[in-house]
């Protein structure tokens, strides 16, 4: 049995970017660890949603205590740090906010959890944070050194394939239709870049139930919820991953192979 820690920036980034990989990996026996930088306190709040003196951030805990028990999660921390909101907004520089985080703090807070953990492979995200949202970034930089000061053996940036993201909006509108994110050229990484394609398609029912128990901010009208079977199976069937030293192209289709 090996260990794999996955770190994020927000609750629901999990499920998204890495839900296939952690249930994949816990299924086979593996530990899954997921660290969390925020509580998602930016988040948008459904009218109706909270009870009287709750807080968001407390909500998103709850959700991602949920989501992590269907991904067959065995542990999960929060680092404290404040959600920045997105790019540009007044609150980036907000102090106690990740965006603010010194990297090298930071750093040795997930280190030392790699450390306890004695971690085989630590997932983060790509140098743009997948689509540039401050926080994202931040993983990228933060989980990258407490890689190299943890020594942790694998580590993988994920991210998503843009040429396919661009492939499928150019032989389909209805991905607008149904409410999906502005600036799809913007995410993610070309596929030549990518070097680890995981199919996770035996664990959608599981990516999508783990999106379903962040009901704050995914909603059953989501882009996410409504697609059809078989489009979210082409949007969500495969994790995406850069690991330093692999390719060029994919030269790895399962994180946890041969550990």
């Amino acid at each position: 049995m090996a260990t794999l820690v996955t770190f994020h920036a927000h609750p629901d980034d999990e499920c998204i970017m890495t839900g296939g990989v952690m249930r994949k990996a816990a299924g086979e026996g593996h530990r899954v660890v997921l660290v969390v930088a925020t509580r998602g306190e930016n988040g948008e709040i459904p009218e109706g949603l909270l009870a009287d003196g709750e807080q968001l951030a407390d909500r998103r805990v709850q959700e991602t205590q949920a989501a992590a028990e269907v991904l067959g999660v065995a542990r999960v921390e929060f680092l404290d740090y404040r959600d920045s909101g997105m790019m540009g907004d007044p609150s980036n520089d907000e102090p106690g906010t990740f965006w603010t985080a010194p990297v090298e703090e930071a750093a040795q807070q997930l280190a030392a959890i790699l450390r306890e953990e004695s971690a085989d492979v630590l997932t983060v995200y790509d140098d743009f944070g997948v689509y540039g949202h401050p926080d994202h970034i931040q993983v990228y930089r933060v989980g990258m050194r407490a890689g190299e000061l943890a020594g942790t053996p694998r580590v993988y940036q994920g991210s998503a394939n843009r040429d396919r993201i661009r492939g499928a909006a150019e032989a389909s509108s209805s991905a607008d239709a149904a409410g999906a994110p502005d600036g799809e050229m913007s995410i993610g990484k070309p596929e030549a870049e990518l070097t680890a394609a995981v199919d996770v398609t035996a664990y959608l029912p599981f990516k999508r139930a783990a999106m379903r128990a962040h009901r704050s901010q995914i909603s059953e009208e989501s882009f996410f919820l409504t697609l059809p079977d078989d489009k979210f199976g082409e949007a969500f069937g495969t994790e995406w991953f850069i690991r330093d030293g692999e390719g060029p192209g994919v030269t790895e289709t399962d994180l946890m192979k041969g550990l």
